[in-house]
């Protein structure tokens, strides 16, 4: 079934679930920063260093890799969420695929007038855009690994040299446990919070919610 033309809609109709979201990115980051930064400047006068403005708390490594930190483990989540879903079941879940047959995004690609681009090209251009999310989530976790890796690395060497110690190389450091340390605490946390949804979408129900089955489906009742 087709939808009906989006023009009827207005355009925070059309876009509010990811214009909330984005709204909800922009204030948390941005009390993550103000916070990191008093927090900074707290160790820092622990050690008898300058406070430095908000502007240049955004260059350091303690912003950078309590950033990327995050983006990593999410990323890393949705590229595992997203592949793993092709061919894991749950039976009962809403957040899987039925346990036998085939279903709608399975279907062998045609192309038509209203098509994406990649589909009507066909060749390589399909073959990528046929796995075209999974390489976005696993690209942006790997940017956000390398940039958490590399923030961490930096405000290590921040810290010793307020201490006056010696710095280590970027060998040194990814031996050293701390940004392992980092690295793990996140990935739990969201291998987690999938686990969750993927159990309790087959016991409990969210009417009206695409991420729920109907609320008087069987609980064995294979995805939506």
């Amino acid at each position: 079934m087709k939808n009906k033309s989006t023009g009827q809609y207005s355009f925070l109709y059309r876009n509010g679930l990811s214009l909330v979201f984005l709204a909800f990115f922009i204030l948390s980051i941005g009390l993550q920063a103000v916070a990191g930064w008093k927090e900074y400047n707290e160790e820092r006068s622990e050690e008898h260093a300058p406070p430095i403005k908000l502007r240049s708390y955004l260059g350091t490594g303690h912003f950078m890799s309590a950033t990327f930190e995050n983006f990593e483990s999410e990323f890393l989540q949705m590229a595992l969420y997203v592949m793993l879903t092709i061919g894991l079941r749950q039976i009962g879940s809403a957040e899987s695929k039925s346990l036998d047959g085939t279903e709608e995004v399975d279907r062998v690609p045609q192309p038509s007038p209203d098509a994406p681009w990649p589909v009507r090209k066909g060749g390589i251009w399909l073959k990528l855009y046929s796995h075209s999310l999974s390489i976005a989530f696993v690209s942006l976790f790997l940017f956000s690994w390398s940039l958490h890796f590399y923030g961490s690395y930096r405000d290590a060497n921040a810290e010793l040299l307020l201490k006056g110690k010696s710095q280590v190389t970027a060998v040194e450091f990814v031996l050293e446990p701390r940004f392992w340390f980092e690295t793990f605490q996140n990935w739990q946390s969201e291998f987690l919070s999938v686990l969750a949804i993927v159990v309790l979408s087959i016991f409990l129900r969210q009417k009206g919610s695409p991420e729920s089955k109907p609320v008087d489906a069987p609980h064995m009742e294979t995805g939506k």
